[in-house]
């Protein structure tokens, strides 16, 4: 008969360090979010997004055809800054 144990915490620690790794790639794949993204990464409804803090002019954003993107790291920069603000 085999016996195993397992360190609760240092599994949860694993466990973490390798999501966050996960997160951290599929982040750094990213280059754009669209408005749907923005959405969700803000936990904002559009409405909500467009009434804080869309129209502010250092808020980067590119329309193109009819579609708005938005730079990732530059829109998770400007989301840190905006949030101390307030």
């Amino acid at each position: 008969m085999i016996e195993v144990k397992l360190d609760e915490k240092e599994v949860r620690t694993l466990c973490l360090e390798k999501i966050e790794e996960h997160i951290k790639k599929v982040d750094s794949e990213m280059l754009f979010w669209d408005t749907k993204e923005l959405v969700k990464r803000t936990c904002m409804s559009l409405s909500t997004i467009q009434r804080e803090f869309f129209y502010e002019p250092d808020f980067p954003k590119r329309k193109v055809g009819g579609k708005w993107y938005f730079p990732v790291q530059q829109t998770k920069d400007f989301l840190l800054k905006w949030i101390e603000k307030h």
